[in-house]
């Protein structure tokens, strides 16, 4: 197995111990600032908001899922390697759920103890998933695959749709699914081309097994 994922993703040239410290204590602040603010926007009255969060739904589109697996992604993407990757993905989880919470109980005055739950089980799955992400951008087919599937997510966090309707779900899960593409695309865009319709091959097969979506 470790062969396999080797010949689809070399690992970079390693940096130093310090700068990998630095790199992952600044991931964590992102993920503070970022679940701190997500849960501020979440206590606000849409009309006491400048214009565009109400216009585009901020809150809301931050507090489904599309948003925070695309970050992860880009973590896992561009750390040094799959296990830094792992580290970075879940130091960030961490830092943005505990202070999305801790907010939540201590300045709005509740905890949503089944919504925490859910957070906090996928925080501690989250270093394998971005494990296995980091090497979505090798050369290799398998690695076009890996990235089809990850597209697969974010085309069903996108989109609601059945036998005789297909919606967006808002213009910024639209241009998170446009963000994700462009993380993953191959070297031609013969092959990116090819990585977006397996993807979406493969997401109309996962909406007949697990119609949710995690919107």
């Amino acid at each position: 197995m470790r062969n396999f994922l080797n010949n689809t993703r070399s690992t970079n040239n390693p940096i130093p111990f310090n700068k990998q410290i630095i790199d992952t204590v600044c991931i964590l602040f992102a993920g503070i600032v970022l679940g701190t603010f997500s849960k501020f926007l979440d206590t606000m009255p849409t009309n006491e908001l400048p214009f565009i969060f109400e216009f585009l739904d901020i809150g809301n589109f931050l507090g489904r899922f599309a948003a925070w697996v695309l970050i992860a992604l880009c973590i896992s993407i561009y750390s040094n390697s799959s296990v830094r990757a792992s580290i970075n993905v879940f130091v960030f989880f961490a830092g943005m759920v505990t202070s999305y919470y801790l907010y939540s109980k201590f300045v709005a005055g509740f905890f949503p103890k089944s919504y925490a739950l859910i957070w906090i089980g996928f925080t501690f799955i989250s270093p394998l998933l971005a494990f296995v992400c980091w090497y979505a951008k090798g050369n290799s087919k398998p690695a076009l695959v890996l990235s089809a599937m990850i597209l697969a997510v974010l085309f069903n966090m996108t989109f609601v749709y059945g036998n005789s309707y297909f919606e967006m779900r808002s213009i910024l899960e639209l241009i998170t699914f446009i963000c994700g593409v462009a993380i993953l695309r191959r070297k031609t865009i013969k092959n990116t081309l090819i990585m977006l319709a397996i993807g979406i091959g493969i997401a109309f097969i996962l909406n007949l097994i697990i119609p949710f979506h995690f919107g």
